[in-house]
């Protein structure tokens, strides 16, 4: 198996912590318009689910990410290998792409709540939008 140098789990995980905020922000703020808007449906109350599901799994990628980040810059206190981000990369990259499916069914679901024909819509570039991520990821 390949090694990856620490560089590039520096910068690896410096885009993913700016993709992970962006995301959080967004998923925060569809939770915020659900809370606010006093709308009580099934569909709903999951896409707030799934919401919730996508920020908090973006934060823990974020977090772990960080962690990566402090130990892989120059200058910190304590001897690092591959094998001491171990952990964190393995919580952060399926957190992060947990969160891209939850935000992923949000998406699919929101036109559900307008009509079954925006609902299809929507659901389709959902599915569409997975296929291709997956596919980008591999």
């Amino acid at each position: 198996m390949i090694e990856i140098s620490l560089e590039y789990w520096n910068k690896l995980a410096n885009q993913i912590i700016l993709i992970c905020s962006l995301l959080t922000g967004f998923t925060i703020a569809v939770i915020a318009n659900i809370v606010v808007s006093k709308i009580e449906s099934k569909i709903v109350n999951r896409i707030l689910r799934f919401a919730t599901l996508a920020a908090c799994l973006f934060l823990i990628s974020m977090f772990g990410m960080t962690k990566i980040l402090m130990m892989t810059t120059e200058g910190f206190p304590f001897e690092v290998s591959n094998d001491k981000i171990t952990f964190p990369r393995i919580i952060s990259t399926l957190s992060f792409f947990f969160g891209i499916i939850s935000l992923l069914v949000v998406i699919a679901l929101s036109g559900f709540t307008k009509s079954k024909k925006l609902g299809r819509f929507t659901l389709i570039v959902g599915i569409l939008t997975l296929i291709l991520i997956l596919w980008m990821a591999i």
